[in-house]
């Protein structure tokens, strides 16, 4: 597996702990709020739910960096997170926004792709 598609791995599973961090923990945070576009009021309402969304993108995160640590052993890991990832984000895309599409879903299909060729 190539350079490139390492780095890009990486980086998806490094966006993922970052989501992770952002729903579970700075939801209600004035940076969750501008992230989301969300009221103090509606944080809080929905904030129970954030978390467990934020654990899921840990889980992906987790599956990420084990298919990367077994090297090319875990190429098929890889893949499927990847995978995971892609149609988590065609599906937020289409259903919360199309800004979605491009810092989640275009970045899995990057490494799918990088993978593939590789």
């Amino acid at each position: 597996m190539s350079l490139m598609a390492n780095i890009i791995v990486a980086a998806v599973a490094l966006l993922h702990v970052y989501f992770l961090v952002l729903e579970m923990f700075l939801w209600d945070k004035p940076i969750g709020l501008k992230t989301f576009h969300m009221t103090p009021e509606k944080a809080q309402m929905t904030k129970v739910l954030a978390a467990n969304q934020g654990l899921y993108n840990g889980f992906l995160a987790a599956g990420l960096l084990w298919g990367l640590m077994l090297g090319k052993a875990g190429v098929s890991i890889q893949l499927f997170f990847l995978t995971c990832v892609l149609v988590a984000g065609l599906y937020g895309a289409a259903t919360v926004g199309r800004k979605i599409l491009f810092i989640q879903a275009l970045p899995a299909a990057l490494g799918l792709l990088l993978i593939v060729l590789g």
